[in-house]
């Protein structure tokens, strides 16, 4: 019998973005998350007879500046469509949504490539009441058509993610850039971003699509992963054991780790499309288009390229910078304060020992601390100009964060400098006296030994002494 092949996962995502606008997507009614149920309401967007719907200008020039951001084309003319269906969420019985000529297609983020983004309204809130919330004695499901109507932008990509790691690190560069552009607060615990995951397996070396399923109502990119992943290994065993994976619409239970049908994978026909024929084309200006083009800010993706070719950043650390924009602000402060210091140790301190000082006195972020940018830089250069240590770079740089203040000052009313080298040589010799059998350990050639050593220079100092430079000094009483 011969042996079953591997099988790649192949998986797209599906995200629909919430944008800021003032109001609602096709008429008047003011955008306020958490406002009272049902005040923010119209008959365009209850769907009366007679009621005829306007184009929001901004949700227009929203979606632009996504389409640009993402590497898109924008359509010289595309137009809205009825999209059919019905459910207590959609009084219409339709959602205008477009189909065959999106405002953006092509383009790219990243290693995944974008197949189209288009403009459509969003649905209305439905709260579905259980056991402990009956109305009237039964249960039932409670409509706030206070979201109905809302701005949305849909960016569908291309099958291009085999792993549900590298779609939550996609998805996460994806709301940074979206974030970045000031057209949405990609609020994922409000609602403003929501992904699905559209899975297939297929078997290794297979250009062939699978049978795709869709997963849905995930409300992180944590449990985004996990259901992706929970999925994969569905579809595998369904596969291992001679069946055939259906085309259906999934729901992740994160608590239990468990997948439940929704419903099978409704196809476009099932919509009935048509054209929308109370709405005009969308027909932007080639000229208009590079006005918004030249409007948009530089990027993450193209931040973390720049700071890893031009400033020599790691990855780890112009990724850090790159998908915080506060942060990446504050960091380009502190080079431009301190041009003498290497921006790589300046990023050093900045994404390892500021983060982390931030977190122990209790930020959420380090601009929100009392230290500031140009502060930060000079803890830098004194730390690597060795006119302190690094422990007592952070124990400045805790004051710093805790209470702010001008560095030279501060280190010299805790009296952080470093010893000088005299006084540091005198302190050497005086561990290495203390620790003899270390010391020959040292001379023998065991190199971990030296550590018995540092450790009586750094209690002397209180920790203030330069680690490399007591070890340089540890060696060369020694004769090394």
């Amino acid at each position: 019998m011969p042996e079953s092949p591997d099988y790649e996962p192949v998986i797209g995502l599906e995200i629909h973005i919430q944008l800021q606008t003032e109001t609602k997507m096709f008429c008047g009614c003011k955008l306020e998350f958490g406002a009272e149920p049902n005040t923010h309401t119209c008959p365009v967007c209850l769907g009366h007879p007679g009621a005829l719907p306007m184009t929001n200008e901004q949700a227009v020039e929203y979606a632009i500046r996504v389409g640009l951001a993402l590497g898109c084309e924008i359509a010289p003319r595309s137009i809205f469509h009825r999209k059919n269906y019905f459910y207590p969420d959609n009084p219409k019985a339709y959602q205008i949504s477009q189909y065959d000529i999106p405002i953006c297609s092509g383009g790219r983020l990243g290693d995944v490539r974008i197949h189209r983004a288009h403009l459509e309204e969003d649905a209305a809130k439905l709260t579905h009441v259980g056991e402990s919330g009956r109305i009237h004695g039964s249960d039932a499901s409670l409509v706030d058509f206070n979201r109905g109507g809302t701005p949305l932008i849909e960016i569908v990509t291309e099958p291009d993610i085999h792993d549900p790691a590298e779609a939550r690190e996609w998805l996460t560069l994806l709301r940074e850039t979206i974030r970045q552009l000031g057209v949405s607060d990609v609020n994922m615990e409000e609602g403003s971003l929501r992904a699905d995951g559209n899975v297939s397996i297929r078997p290794v070396g297979s250009k062939e699509l699978g049978v795709k399923t869709e997963l849905k109502n995930m409300n992180s990119f944590r449990f985004l992963e996990r259901g992706i992943a929970a999925e994969i290994e569905r579809q595998k065993a369904i596969v291992a054991s001679g069946g055939r994976v259906e085309q259906e619409t999934l729901h992740f239970d994160p608590a239990s780790g468990s997948l439940t049908s929704l419903r099978s994978k409704e196809e476009a026909h099932d919509y009935r499309y048509f054209p929308e024929p109370d709405l005009l084309p969308l027909a932007p200006s080639p000229e208009h288009v590079e006005e918004v083009r030249a409007s948009l800010p530089e990027l993450p993706a193209e931040r973390r390229v720049r700071y890893e070719s031009e400033l020599g950043l790691s990855p780890d650390a112009a990724k850090l910078l790159a998908y915080d924009a506060a942060l990446a602000s504050f960091y380009e402060e502190a080079v431009a304060a301190e041009p003498d210091v290497d921006p790589i140790v300046v990023a050093n301190w900045v994404t390892g020992e500021l983060v982390a000082a931030s977190r122990e006195a209790g930020f959420e972020h380090p601009a929100e601390t009392k230290a500031d940018a140009a502060g930060v830089g000079a803890v830098a250069r004194m730390v690597d100009g060795k006119e302190i240590s690094r422990g007592s770079g952070r124990e400045l740089l805790a004051e710093l964060v805790a209470n702010g203040g001008d560095p030279a000052e501060v280190s010299e009313r805790l009296g952080l400098t470093s010893d000088d080298g005299d006084d540091l040589a005198a302190i050497v010799a005086a561990a290495i006296e203390a620790q003899p059998d270390a010391a020959a350990k040292v001379k023998a050639g065991e190199g971990k030994a030296i550590g018995a050593i540092i450790g009586v220079v750094m209690r002397e100092t209180k920790g203030r002494a330069d680690g490399g430079e007591a070890t340089r000094l540890i060696r060369e009483q020694l004769g090394l």
